[in-house]
């Protein structure tokens, strides 16, 4: 699904995505669990991938200052990226737990999300979000994906 283009009442500051990612958050607030939420990618390109969940995320977190991640998780990235008027760093890590990214906003709120592998059958990806965005959820990362 593509967004339209033209004037809107979202906040100029934020940059819309092109595509819709696949995302699910759990309520603002709740503390359950690892994860606050999941994003289901479509491959393991995080400079492709990243743009238009980020346009997303910067409505909760504000403007973002990097993205974490687990090397082992995702192909080749760059230490940053321009997205939007920003750049953003990338850090990779191997002791990032597997399955996951943390999104930082420059104000250092951060978000964790469930990264639900791209080859996930369609209906167990799902369930898997829905799971993970369950307010009261609080589900391991290897529960969440094994369930």
């Amino acid at each position: 699904m593509t967004l339209r283009s033209g004037p809107s009442s979202i906040d100029s500051t934020h940059t819309r995505p092109r595509i819709t990612p696949r995302l699910r958050l759990k309520p603002k607030g709740s503390t359950a669990g690892d994860v606050d939420g999941a994003w289901w990618p479509h491959g393991d390109a995080l400079p492709i991938e990243l743009p238009d969940l980020l346009a997303v995320l910067s409505i909760r977190l504000g403007p973002i200052d990097r993205v974490t991640y687990n090397f082992a998780d995702w192909a080749t990235a760059p230490n940053k990226f321009a997205t939007g008027d920003n750049m953003v760093g990338l850090r990779g890590y191997y002791q990032q737990p597997a399955n996951t990214i943390q999104v930082i906003g420059i104000n250092r709120t951060k978000l964790v999300l469930l990264v639900v592998p791209t080859r996930t059958e369609p209906e167990h990806a799902h369930d898997i979000m829905m799971s993970a965005a369950a307010a009261n959820n609080a589900s391991s990362i290897d529960g969440l994906l094994n369930d």
